[in-house]
Parts: structure tokens; sequence; C-alpha cells
């Protein structure tokens, strides 16, 4: 018996290792070969268009198989953003599924936002930026204090409780958070550092929603961007995306992803 309970351990580290493996290798995750979204979206596809102030929050809901295009048209140092299940507040995004599914904490074209069920909430489609953080989380009024000193500026913290409220949520139902525009790395001694270029002027990003989605946006800077406290207008554009084609990168780009998407798919067949 025990040595039965031994080779199915073995076969189970060994798949592991070979997943893993997998998931890691270089040559396994190729967005550029993979076409992109339009730069310039047809008017005709466009749902709704906001202009978020530096500083400010705003709240979109997005159906199944639409997409959400954040915009940096200044280079403002980072925007972070909540997600929830609309149909269910409860399952929201979770960090820690997002980079053990996929084997990786960078985020960009072709990788998924989970929730804490696995399940896919949001898919990127589509990235010209490349440089984001699911590691940190947004701004606080003890980070901003830290780095900016006693002047008032306004935090993504105090955003999503606002937000949240306005949903009929708490602080407690508050998810971890997407930093988008926000790269970081690790230093030698393992302090994180932030990315040069991560607030490059005009890029964007696109989240087709997977589910029916609830999604908070606070524009407010990271808590490790340089600089003064100087958040820039940001864009949020909800858009008519098309279905995804039976090759889709993000559907199809690992053995995890495949799975990811037919839990998620099985709660709307099943109605």
């Amino acid at each position: 018996m025990q040595n039965m309970k031994q080779a199915q351990i073995e076969r189970y580290r060994a798949r592991y290792d070979a997943l893993m493996a997998k998931g890691v290798e270089k040559d396994a995750w190729q967005p550029e070969k993979h076409p992109g979204n339009p730069a310039v979206l047809p008017a005709e596809d466009i749902i709704s268009e906001e202009d978020i102030p530096g500083g400010w929050y705003h709240v979109a809901r997005l159906r199944r198989g639409r997409t959400l295009r954040l915009s940096n048209p200044h280079g403002t140092p980072g925007v972070a953003v909540a997600i929830w299940n609309a149909d269910d507040f409860s399952e929201r995004y979770y960090s820690g599924d997002t980079v053990k599914i996929q084997w990786t904490a960078a985020l960009g074209k072709g990788r998924l936002l989970l929730s804490e069920s696995g399940r896919v909430l949001a898919s990127i489609t589509d990235d010209t930026c490349g440089l984001h953080d699911t590691l940190i989380g947004g701004s606080t009024a003890r980070s901003n204090l830290m780095r900016y000193g006693d002047a008032p500026t306004r935090n993504s913290r105090d955003n999503f409780i606002v937000a949240a409220s306005k949903l009929g949520l708490t602080s407690r139902d508050l998810p971890p958070t997407v930093g988008f525009f926000s790269g970081i790395q690790a230093d030698e001694a393992g302090r994180f550092q932030w990315r040069e270029g991560s607030d490059k002027v005009g890029a964007y990003v696109d989240l087709r929603a997977e589910m029916n989605l609830v999604i908070a946006i606070s524009n407010c800077p990271h808590p490790l961007a340089p600089g003064p406290y100087d958040p820039r207008p940001v864009r949020a554009t909800v858009w008519k995306s098309p279905q995804p084609a039976a090759d889709d990168l993000c559907r199809t780009a690992s053995e995890e992803a495949r799975r990811a998407f037919i839990a998620t798919d099985l709660v709307f067949a099943l109605g």
C-alpha cells in the first residue's frame, strides 16, 4: 500500500514538473504571432467612453464578450483595477490563481485574469504597454503619506471603498487589484522596483469579459511610481469585440488556460 501511495505521489510530481516546464518555456507563449485589436476602434463598435480624471475612479459594467479598453494618452504612472463577477459579487479577481495557473506574474497580451474559483474573469486580448503589476496592489492613504508627505492626495484604496459602497458592498468585499501601466521588478536584494517605460504615452490594454463583470478603475499612481503626485486622465472605452476564433490565443495558450475556460463556459452552458 505504501509503495502504491508513493508511486501515485511521484506520478503527480512528474505531471506537475512537466506542466511547469511547459508553462515557463520561453517559446510556449508567443503573443506576437497573433493579431491584436484595431488601434483605432470603429465608431459603430463603441458602446461607451469615459475619461477618468487624475485621482478619481470609474465603475464599468461589461456583458460577457464585450471588451474594456484602458487607454493611457498622457502617460500616467499606473491605473488600479478591481474586478467582480456581476452575477455573484462573492467571486472576484484573485492574484494568487492568476499567477499560479499561468506560472508567471507577468501580465500581457494572451494572459488571463482569474477568480479565486480558477475561472476566467477577463482575457487580455491586446496590450501595447506590457508592464503591469499583480503583486503589490494599489495605493493607500498610508503609502501616499510615506511617498508624498502630508499633502492631501487621493488613493486607490479609498476610491475602491467608495466604488464598492455604490454597489452595496463594503471594504471586506474588495478583491486584490491589478495595476496596469505599472511594471515592477525585484532587485538582487528582493526589493520591488519601478520599471522604466511603464507610463508609456498612448499605450492601451484590452480586457475581454469572459463573465458578466463589474470593473472599478482607480486613476491614482502606483505606490512605487517615481516623481511627484501627478496622475493624468485615462480613458475607459467599452466596445463590442468579435467572437473568439478557434485559435484564440487567450483560450489556447496553455493546458491550464483551456481548463480554466472549460470551468468558465460551463457556468453559462448550464444557464
